[in-house]
């Protein structure tokens, strides 16, 4: 190859690049639990339904929640406990009080750090975008620094934490020594769908109150109490064929109402975006014999084309030591177990949080490693692999790396610190009344 001007400068670039890499570490996290008077069984929520909607939707909503996964400990938000339902913006901003406010609070006791000490702040919610913005409402009420470098990320969907955290550690690139906060929710209160339309009802069903907090540094001094060091993040964006970009649409029906529609084909297309997502990660973590067989397969398809020849799924198990997996519902978790050939072990933190929380949208992946740690399953040097899936289509990846044991009296428990004694649970196929 002949040397020039340009391949000098490129080189020299690369390096420059590498050796000013920051490491980004997760100092800790916060998920909100909210209180118990919030708390709607599946019982109460079946019996608001045929109070508030015709007789077909009402037995169509029973038939999702049979099935769907959810135990009678989750919470939806004051808006949804009238009859009918009162998706007000006022009440809508008492639900951002409730679960963004209490995540923080709890966050900022953990890691003994002041409002001041955020020079970043990143929030993402997919549909209620107010103005003022979710991270003023939070500028505003810890009454943080002038120069804070604050953004608010809409419309991603249920994948967007990964999304927001990959904002927060680049601007951790480009400013040392500084914290940045990272705040995944989804505020349901103006969300409430009140028509006939069967793919738009089931999101009411899945849908619970939740938030996460996270912390993330670049700080060297903080290594030491740091929980996770950040190794990878990995986005796939499938918006450009039509039909996973239309998966999931927030649109009107023929009535006019207002909801979120998911299409029959969503999690074929999530199965597409998963694979997407695994071929530019697998490079990144797999071991090289798992690499040389996945290339093998991979070659092997496309001189055959036979439909007879599956596609070689790499083992992560050799790779990874804890799963979180978007608890979106049942299907989506028992997808993800069959196509990553995962055991019931690997995927009990999603269906657990599932079943306590609900589908708390981009937060979930955050309840489900709080639940790793409150067993006193997470070590040092443990890798985590949180998945995600969001509206556009995207799947996301982050892939931490334990900083150092998580001691379950001390900092282990989060949201599931007065009932994590009780966990596993059995879950049964079917909901028995």
């Amino acid at each position: 190859m002949e040397v020039t001007f340009e391949n000098y400068e490129v080189l020299y670039m690369s390096i420059v690049v590498t050796v000013k890499t920051k490491t980004v570490y997760l100092l800790d996290y916060a998920c909100c639990k909210p209180p118990p008077y919030y708390r709607v069984p599946v019982p109460s929520y079946v019996e608001h339904s045929r109070l508030i909607y015709d007789p077909k939707s009402a037995r169509f909503q029973m038939r999702i929640l049979e099935r769907a996964g959810l135990g009678d400990e989750t919470c939806l938000p004051q808006a949804m406990h009238y009859i009918p339902p009162q998706p007000t913006l006022a009440l809508a901003r008492e639900e951002v009080h409730l679960v963004i406010f209490s995540a923080i609070d709890e966050l900022l006791a953990k890691t003994r750090l002041r409002p001041n000490d955020i020079d970043i702040l990143v929030t993402n919610s997919s549909l209620f975008c107010p103005s003022p913005s979710l991270s003023s409402m939070i500028v505003n009420n810890y009454k943080m620094r002038s120069n804070i470098k604050s953004f608010s990320l809409s419309g991603m969907g249920c994948g967007a934490s990964p999304i927001s955290v990959d904002l927060a550690s680049r601007l951790l690139q480009v400013h040392p020594n500084s914290n940045a906060l990272v705040i995944s929710t989804e505020i349901i209160t103006p969300n409430c769908y009140l028509g006939t339309e069967r793919s738009m009802l089931v999101p009411g069903c899945l849908f619970r109150l939740g938030c996460a907090a996270i912390l993330l540094t670049n700080k060297r001094a903080e290594q030491s109490r740091a929980k996770y060091k950040l190794l990878h993040i990995v986005r796939t964006h499938k918006g450009r064929e039509d039909r996973a970009y239309k998966s999931v649409t927030q649109e009107e029906d023929a009535e006019g109402e207002t909801g979120i529609s998911l299409s029959k084909e969503l999690m074929i297309i999530a199965g597409e975006a998963l694979t997407s997502n695994i071929t530019t990660l697998g490079p990144l973590v797999l071991p090289l014999s798992e690499m040389v067989r996945f290339a093998i397969n991979f070659l092997a398809q496309k001189i055959s084309r036979s439909k007879k020849l599956k596609p070689y799924v790499p083992n992560f198990n050799q790779v990874f030591d804890h799963f979180c997996i978007h608890a979106g519902g049942r299907a989506v978790i028992d997808e993800l177990q069959t196509g990553l050939q995962l055991s019931d072990h690997q995927v009990e933190a999603s269906r657990m949080a599932l079943h306590r929380f609900g589908n708390t949208s981009s937060s979930s992946i955050w309840y489900e490693l709080s639940y790793t740690e409150a067993k006193g399953r997470m070590k040092e040097g443990d890798r985590v692999w949180q998945i995600a899936f969001g509206s556009g289509f995207k799947c996301n990846s982050a892939v931490w790396r334990c900083n150092r044991d998580i001691k379950v009296k001390t900092d282990g428990y989060g949201p599931w610190r007065e009932c994590i004694a009780k966990y596993p649970v059995h879950v049964p196929e079917l909901y028995k009344w």
